[in-house]
């Protein structure tokens, strides 16, 4: 079919499948961390405040984008960009829209091997009789090619291979397929995490033990759900808050706007993004506040959880406590647990596939099939390092470059071209097309003022975060003429290796890890930049393609 013709079957499908979009393993993972790390109820707050102000208007702003683009034949970012505007920089900064979907899933598919082993490894049984140390050690050694492997070299490789050759089956497919694995995996991922969320929330403290006689889920929830204004003043986790917001609404990356570039002409975009956007808030505020936090801290103490928040819970931690409810409830939660992250995973990682596909069929009138296998192979040379030398930090680069600096500048300037140079009233009157609802008028002041505003200030923040992350002092050396330190985990310092010299200089006994660690952080750095100028060149090319065809 012609990828200008493809639509959505309908509706429900549309809306299922951006909130899969949304709804990722951010959801999940990240979310209930980030919320422990910022002070619990300290986060909620700025959270929900940045959802309105930067993540609606964000949705807003690609629907009305993509939905634009694709009534005139184009479905991806460069393209649809340069729709917009006379000048042609708009298709080169639409590269993002490319680049930061490939980038991302190279090393987000590998995150979804895990949640499919884990599934298996649940089923068999692997994790009956294990310590909480058994646990942790076995994911240690999985994601380090050191064990866990059940006897084949390099199991963590080929199991990565297969989830991506099922995402790439189902690319394949075009929106039907992507339509049916939304309409399957969002119930039951709904449905998981719904087992998991009454179960966090009534287990109370009826599994405290010797070793933790304090542990209460009600302190796990009750941390994450009592307000604490005093936040409302620090930066640091207005930061956090922000970058959430990107995390877990999937902006700045280029897949919603390919994926509204396939609505009709007319069709309700304001609903559409509006209805996506809460039920992603849903699926992460409702149920991924109520499982890892509320569970651990019913287990292990709210103590135990502060000190230990961090990404690997999911996978060292919780199929020690599932467990812990006996042989058959322990495995139907953690079937329930690692089925609920695969769904969340590859409904996502499906939608970063479209941009590519989009704009090699509009340019070089590829298939479906030719698309997805491209697709697939350029991933797979992109995120083969990740399975291999992640313990050297390549896993981490490609997350913290192409999945957190690159979403922030994409969405800042597409915020730019929409109110600024396409113009806000223009935008309005697209966005509001077709609308079932009336959307406030306060959200075109919004959309022009505020988002831009916010959006510029969480990359300066993060460009110069300062040494502990204290604004105060920092500004008040710098006034004083003392200075200004940034923090080492800055993007300025982390541009030099800041962070990992300052490990270094803590760490003298781990020189020899570090230093490979450095080797292979500039590897992937430059993996990144050849990735995104290889998609600048192709872009190039079509763009001098169409005007011969048009001469």
């Amino acid at each position: 079919m012609d990828a200008s013709k493809e639509t959505w079957g309908s509706r429900t499908g549309l809306i299922l499948a951006m909130a899969g979009n949304a709804v990722g393993l951010g959801n999940f993972l990240r979310f209930p961390v980030q919320a422990v790390q910022n002070g619990g109820g300290a986060f909620i707050i700025p959270y929900l405040i940045c959802f309105l102000l930067m993540g609606i208007p964000l949705l807003f702003t690609e629907w009305s984008i993509g939905r634009f683009g694709g009534k005139l034949g184009n479905h991806s970012t460069p393209y649809i960009l340069d729709s917009m505007s006379k000048k042609s920089i708009w298709k080169y900064i639409g590269v993002f829209g490319i680049f930061t979907n490939i980038a991302v899933v190279a090393y987000y598919t590998y995150i979804e091997s895990w949640t499919f082993i884990y599934v298996l490894h649940t089923v068999f049984g692997t994790f009956n009789g294990m310590g909480k140390e058994e646990v942790s050690l076995f994911f240690d050694n999985y994601v380090n090619l050191t064990g866990s492997d059940l006897g084949i070299r390099y199991l963590p490789a080929i199991v990565y291979l297969l989830v991506l050759g099922v995402n790439v089956y189902i690319l394949s497919t075009g929106l039907g397929g992507i339509e049916k694995v939304a309409k399957i995996g969002m119930p039951l991922l709904i449905l998981f995490g719904c087992v998991l969320a009454y179960q966090g929330w009534t287990m109370g403290a009826d599994f405290a033990s010797r070793e933790f006689p304090d542990a209460n889920a009600w302190d796990g929830i009750n941390f994450l759900w009592t307000p604490q204004y005093s936040s409302l003043a620090d930066p640091k986790v207005w930061l956090a808050a922000a970058g959430q917001i990107f995390f877990t609404l999937s902006v700045g990356m280029g897949s919603i706007q390919c994926y509204a570039s396939y609505v009709k002409e007319n069709e309700d975009i304001a609903l559409n993004s509006v209805t996506a956007g809460f039920t992603n808030e849903f699926v992460e505020v409702l149920l991924g506040s109520a499982i890892v936090i509320p569970i651990a801290a019913g287990f292990l103490g709210l103590d135990w959880v502060i000190e230990n928040a961090g990404f690997g819970m999911a996978f060292q931690t919780m199929p020690y406590l599932f467990q812990q409810w006996g042989v058959v409830f322990g495995a139907v939660a953690g079937v329930c647990w690692f089925g609920l992250l695969f769904f969340a995973g590859i409904t996502s990682s499906l939608a970063m596939g479209t941009p590519w596909m989009g704009f090699m069929q509009d340019e070089f009138g590829w298939g479906k099939v030719k698309g997805a296998v491209s697709f697939g192979l350029i991933a797979l040379i992109m995120g083969l390092p990740t399975v291999l030398f992640y313990r050297y930090g390549y896993f981490d680069e490609y997350d913290y470059w192409g999945g957190t600096v690159s979403l922030v500048i994409f969405a800042l300037l597409e915020t730019i071209l929409f109110a600024w140079v396409f113009g806000i009233d223009k935008g309005w009157q697209e966005l509001n097309r077709g609308a079932d609802i009336r959307i406030p008028n306060i959200y075109k002041w919004i959309m022009k003022y505020v988002t831009p505003t916010l959006l510029l200030l969480v990359l300066i923040g993060a460009m110069f975060t300062p040494a502990g992350n204290d604004w105060a002092a920092a500004v008040s050396g710098l006034l004083d003429g003392q200075g200004y330190a940034l923090e080492s985990s800055s993007l300025i310092s982390k541009l030099s290796h800041a962070d990992l010299k300052a490990q270094l200089l803590v760490n003298p006994e781990k020189a020899d890890l570090i230093e490979k660690k450095m080797r292979y952080s500039s590897l992937a750095r430059t993996q990144l930049i050849l990735l995104f100028l290889g998609i600048t060149l192709i872009v190039w090319y079509s763009h001098k393609k169409r005007k011969t065809a048009l001469s």
